[in-house]
């Protein structure tokens, strides 16, 4: 029973640094509580709710001061992306990109599954999330992905295209400009999370400022 009390307060206490966004404090506790990681991975299941994206980003600033806490977590957040293991893999492929933007030799072996889970539809999402992520700190990391990126940018979804756009935006590739004119008028609705914050845009208003972020 202590136990279940002790793991529930924990959570508790993750979960409010989460709503607070307070990372630093939160990669301090997982310095002194093992369990951090562990919690922090479950709440990767439910994703469209702002605790849930905290808890992808709260996972790199884990990886960034506690790199040997954070590896623990990579087999299991690959397993949730293979078949085999009955889910959906949900935000375990945008929090794969997060662990590598912080602490990228965590990540460094096993960077070419990422341009796989991108040819995967219930993972290419998060991961498109997670390479922008990546490239922002990282933009000669896994260059090769930049052509199914471009890809993307004429997909019928509108949440691939606005990633895709926003991706980009990240490594300002040459011929980025051209791909993006088309659609800087595309009023298509996207989800970002962003800042802290899941942001409802659309395709156009990121395309826009992808190019703005070239000029």
């Amino acid at each position: 029973m202590a136990t279940i009390t002790r793991r529930r307060a924990l959570r508790e206490q993750i979960v409010a640094l989460l709503e607070a966004a307070d990372f630093a404090a939160l990669a301090a506790l997982a310095g002194r509580e093992s369990g951090v990681v562990g919690h922090l991975a479950a709440f990767l299941f439910s994703p469209g709710e702002r605790l849930h994206w905290r808890a992808v980003e709260g996972l790199g600033y884990v990886a960034a001061a506690q790199p040997e806490q954070a590896r623990k977590v990579i087999s299991r957040l690959i397993y949730q992306l293979n078949e085999d293991s009955g889910s959906f893999g949900w935000l375990a492929a945008a929090a794969l990109g997060e662990l590598g933007r912080h602490q990228l030799p965590l990540v460094k072996d096993i960077l070419p599954m990422f341009y796989g889970f991108l040819e995967q539809d219930f993972a290419r999402t998060p991961m498109l999330w997670g390479l922008g992520r990546l490239w922002q700190v990282h933009p000669r990391v896994l260059e090769e992905a930049l052509p199914l990126v471009f890809a993307f940018l004429k997909d019928s979804d509108p949440q691939l295209r606005g990633l895709a756009a926003w991706c980009l935006g990240r490594v300002r590739p040459e011929g980025m400009k051209e791909a993006l004119a088309s659609l800087v008028a595309d009023d298509g609705q996207v989800e970002l999370y962003d800042q802290e914050q899941i942001r409802r845009t659309t395709v156009g208003q990121l395309a826009r400022e992808a190019l703005g972020a070239q000029d």
